[in-house]
């Protein structure tokens, strides 16, 4: 789901930061044009904000994402969220977001990129729609199935990559209740890296080590894309 395939290779080469950088300032416009412009007041703007820099994009480019979002340099900013579905060629569900400001450019790029798989096959049945909540808190050794009943989450499972101190933790809900599962979270301590709405898998596909390889290249390629927002897969 997201980005959680690629948690294990953190290691980023130029090209891959531009492009990275590029997304996450196409984030914070879309979150500033959705809401308010400042991040007191916009909650997607301010995980959008955080998220760019924890990869350290520079405050100059936050900014001007920020302005260009919100119409401040009189510019129009016109994204849609585009929806793809599939089949990888190890034969895994796979869900594509693009935000692209132009569709008939993209549609044919995700085809191209499926060239090998089953590119429109119906996956959705495998996915259950969410809201996902990842965040992490200080104290050790906290009881994550208690701290998801107080805050209101269907469910939760430990982050793959747990933090260096502390907890991290992914937590689900309905979509409805994203927004008081986060706020209760923040109450209870947890830092919050990011909250949103997402599809979780509704069981593992039962793939050997070597197929799992194959499947995150093929899943990278794609990520690798400038419209490709977020790939959510089983």
């Amino acid at each position: 789901m997201g980005r959680q395939w690629l948690q294990k290779k953190r290691g980023i080469n130029a090209e891959k930061r531009a492009k990275m950088t590029s997304k996450l300032a196409r984030e914070i416009m879309v979150a500033a044009k959705m809401g308010a412009p400042d991040p007191a007041f916009n909650p997607r703007l301010a995980l959008a904000v955080e998220a760019a820099r924890k990869q350290s994009v520079s405050n100059d480019v936050i900014a001007r994402a920020i302005k260009k979002g919100s119409g401040q340099l009189g510019e129009t900013v016109n994204f849609d969220l585009v929806t793809f579905e599939g089949m990888s060629p190890q034969s895994v569900p796979v869900i594509i977001e693009c935000l692209t400001d132009n569709r008939n450019r993209t549609a044919p790029d995700m085809r191209m990129l499926f060239k090998d798989a089953k590119f429109g096959t119906k996956v959705m049945f495998f996915f259950d729609h969410v809201g996902i909540i990842e965040a992490v808190h200080e104290e050790e050794g906290l009881d994550l199935e208690t701290a998801a009943l107080e805050a209101g989450a269907d469910d939760v499972e430990p982050l793959e990559e747990p933090p260096k101190e502390g907890v991290g933790a992914r937590f689900y809900c309905a979509p409805a209740s994203l927004d008081a599962v986060t706020t209760a979270l923040g109450k209870a301590g947890w830092t919050v890296d990011l909250s949103e709405m997402g599809y979780r898998p509704k069981e593992k596909a039962a793939i050997t080590p070597e197929q799992r390889a194959a499947h995150e290249d093929f899943l990278e390629r794609i990520d690798d894309h400038d419209d490709c927002h977020r790939i959510y897969t089983a």
